[in-house]
């Protein structure tokens, strides 16, 4: 477990209301946090508004060689602290709808399949070295309690979450399978992956917006990002693998 110092955390899709909430309660738990977004005005603004020391980073995340170059600049940015990357908390997502099967479009799937799955193969592809080698290694995505409930209208979006989930779950167990689970040197499980299962997420503008509403089983971002920082509070053998419901 850890009190945040001397750990390192990239917050991927940061320029939203949960992306802020994130970095900024990471931020204040101790962490030394990354911001990520693809537009450099909005992301640069989003880590202004989650804290003075969280450092604003432009890639897109649906490009491989982005990510990589991602990979780099923060390698370089840790070069004098002999640091890398301890977390990614991956909040990258998006909806889209359709009446039912026969209409679901090829543009709304491949908005999904970038959004949901590309991004996070390719951030988990190239930090998973990273997070395998940390002592409070941390891998969480945001997924939905559609998953369990798949309706007609909502198929491609479940089946983007669901895909996702499971490489979630597949690099959870390449982190057992490395550590405790390893067959002939065993050691303490020190990394994990873990999903955020949401009905969906609000925050204090939507409020605003719509005072009027209760927004019945909606998970709060600040409780999210609360979640988010007591990953790394929680023993990694007590976290890999789990799907941890929030907001219901």
């Amino acid at each position: 477990m850890s009190n945040g110092r001397g750990l390192n955390v990239l917050v991927t899709g940061g320029s939203g209301p949960s992306g802020i909430a994130a970095a900024r309660a990471l931020h204040d738990a101790g962490y030394t946090v990354f911001t990520v977004g693809s537009d450099k005005p909005r992301i640069e603004a989003a880590a202004a508004e989650a804290g003075s020391g969280v450092t604003p980073l432009v890639c897109d995340l649906a490009d491989l060689a982005e990510v990589r170059s991602l990979h780099s600049t923060v390698r370089e940015l840790l070069a004098e602290k002999s640091g890398s990357v301890d977390g990614v908390v991956h909040l990258v997502g998006g909806w889209r709808g359709a009446k039912g099967i026969t209409d679901q479009s090829d543009a709304d799937w491949e908005f999904l399949e970038r959004g949901a799955i590309t991004t996070l193969r390719n951030v988990t592809r190239v930090f998973y070295d990273d997070l395998a080698a940390s002592d409070t290694g941390r891998f969480a995505m945001v997924s939905s309690t559609a998953v369990d409930s798949p309706t007609a209208g909502g198929a491609s979006y479940v089946a983007a979450k669901a895909a996702a989930e499971a490489w979630t779950l597949a690099v959870a167990e390449g982190f057992h399978r490395g550590q405790s689970g390893h067959k002939q040197e065993p050691v303490d499980q020190r990394s994990a992956a873990v999903i955020f299962v949401v009905k969906a997420l609000v925050d204090a503008a939507m409020r605003a917006e719509s005072p009027e509403r209760s927004f019945p089983g909606f998970t709060d971002v600040e409780e999210l990002a609360a979640a988010a920082v007591r990953l790394f509070e929680t023993p990694a053998a007590e976290l890999n693998g789990l799907r941890l419901p929030l907001g219901q």
